[in-house]
């Protein structure tokens, strides 16, 4: 189901792209050097950060995006573009002459940041100002506009882009920065947090003090609606001349809310572009924050995934796909009752017998059986660029619809060795000939207890002969 059904109506995002790049290793000493750890790097990841982060989340809830923002001359931006151009968002960038493409560079160990790395610096007036040429000239195809304000000077001349889309009755949403809002005076929608709020408005001494501030800056600013985003305490959502809504927070475990932000003003975008009333999209959007902060680092929600938290919101009893953070904690209580939980991963692009037999008996290992999916993207890279067949959301479905699978869940990477170290089942099933030390996970289930288990196939099916024998009888015809 597309929940907004706005493939049709694009969403124009613009503002302050970057590239977030990741070193994941192991801290086992200390430097001789100085008194700081040592890491050594193990892996490394890229991600698009900023407002091109908001384009993938608008992509990956199957609304069309297109990205205006300011990169410079460099490897880093031509990676960015790139990052865009997998995750079908249309990049629409100016090259800055003398400035580098915005660049965070984070050290991650045990889950945890030890140092982050910043490549920047402030993009000139006439970067700006090219900047505007590029969105306004693409002002009449799109139904909601995106500012995506991280203060590093690409929305240094915004005014004239608010007033142009005001004119054409665009919804404008502002993810703010800074301490002088009056440079968003007109927009539809501000969405800054409870810090950015009082940074502007003063402290507040109580929630009367919050809701007088608020409806004073809506009122000075002729904004349509102010939504802000109040951590443990949900959002609230403030408009003209109504009483104030309240959202409770929906975050069930706060693992890292980098880019938390982008997925709330992309859902919010996603609403508004799809029809929605602005306090169903802001209701939305706050079960997209849970997931987001949920993820570890610069991340986005699919469709899949948010359709599967509104299941469990709706109170559905049992809902078999579902969010990582919902699993977690149906995890949780699986274990408190002593269940065996197994797990196992794979594409699953085009379920055939071999599948349901390896998944059955994979159910016999335990009580309850998790199978976490690649992602479209990741299928993609590790498949080729014609694969998959079939999209996340409807393989995820169909294997939600085989009685020996409990649970279904998402996964963005190309192999499982992060959800795996997050579930910890007691038993990781794998098919194939599968040596053990060739088994991603595995020395994360061992270690905690658990078993790790190789199954056969069943033979005369996979799927690459499946798409192969169709391919062929295509050709015959």
């Amino acid at each position: 189901m597309n929940l907004f059904e706005t493939r049709q109506n694009k969403v124009l995002v613009v503002g302050d792209v970057m590239l977030d790049k990741y070193w994941y290793g192991s801290t086992e000493r200390i430097s001789p050097e100085a008194p700081v750890p040592i890491v050594k790097v193990k892996s490394n990841d890229t991600r698009a950060g900023g407002a091109a982060n908001v384009g993938l989340n608008l992509s990956a809830l199957k609304v069309q995006a297109d990205v205006v923002g300011i990169v410079g001359d460099d490897g880093e931006g031509k990676e960015l573009t790139d990052l865009l151009d997998k995750g079908q968002v249309t990049a629409r960038f100016v090259q800055s002459a003398d400035k580098p493409t915005i660049t965070k560079l984070r050290i991650m160990s045990r889950h945890q940041q030890l140092l982050r790395l910043d490549q920047e610096e402030t993009f000139s007036s006439r970067d700006a100002l090219a900047l505007n040429d590029e969105a306004l000239a693409q002002v009449d195809s799109v139904a909601v506009a995106v500012l995506s304000d991280y203060a590093k000077g690409s929305l240094s001349a915004i005014h004239p882009l608010i007033e142009t889309f005001r004119q054409r009755k665009i919804p404008v949403l502002v993810d703010p920065k800074g301490t002088d809002f009056s440079r968003y005076r007109g927009a539809t929608l501000l969405t800054p947090n409870m810090s950015e709020f009082e940074a502007v408005v003063g402290a507040c001494a109580n929630e009367e003090d919050v809701v007088h501030k608020a409806m004073t800056l809506l009122d000075d600013l002729n904004l349509a609606a102010l939504l802000v985003t109040r951590s443990e305490k949900g959002m609230t959502l403030f408009q003209s001349e109504k009483d104030p809504v309240y959202f409770a927070a929906n975050a069930k475990a706060v693992f890292d809310v980098t880019g938390a932000g982008d997925t709330v003003i992309a859902t919010l975008a996603a609403g508004i572009a799809g029809g929605l009333g602005l306090e169903h999209a802001v209701e939305i959007a706050n079960i997209a924050a849970g997931i987001a902060v949920s993820k570890l680092g610069t991340d986005t929600v699919s469709l899949a995934e948010l359709n599967a938290e509104l299941a469990n919101h709706s109170g559905l009893e049992q809902q078999k796909v579902i969010s990582e953070s919902s699993l977690i904690q149906s995890l949780k209580a699986a274990k408190q009752r002593n269940e065996k939980i197994v797990f196992t991963n794979g594409c699953f692009d085009i379920l055939h017998p071999g599948h349901v037999s390896y998944l059955s008996a994979a159910r016999k290992l335990g009580d309850k059986l998790v199978v976490a999916v690649n992602s479209d993207a990741s299928v993609s890279r590790l498949k080729g660029p014609s694969r998959p067949i079939n999209d996340l959301e409807h393989r995820m479905h169909v294997l939600g619809g085989l009685a020996s699978v409990d649970w279904v869940v998402p996964f963005e990477e190309d192999t499982p060795a992060r959800i795996i170290a997050e579930l910890v089942p007691d038993v990781l099933v794998k098919g194939g000939d599968y040596k053990l030390e060739d088994i991603v996970g595995a020395d994360t289930v061992i270690s905690a207890g658990g078993e790790v288990k190789v199954l056969n196939f069943e033979d005369g099916f996979s799927t690459t002969g499946i798409i192969e024998a169709a391919h062929q009888s295509s050709l015959k015809r």
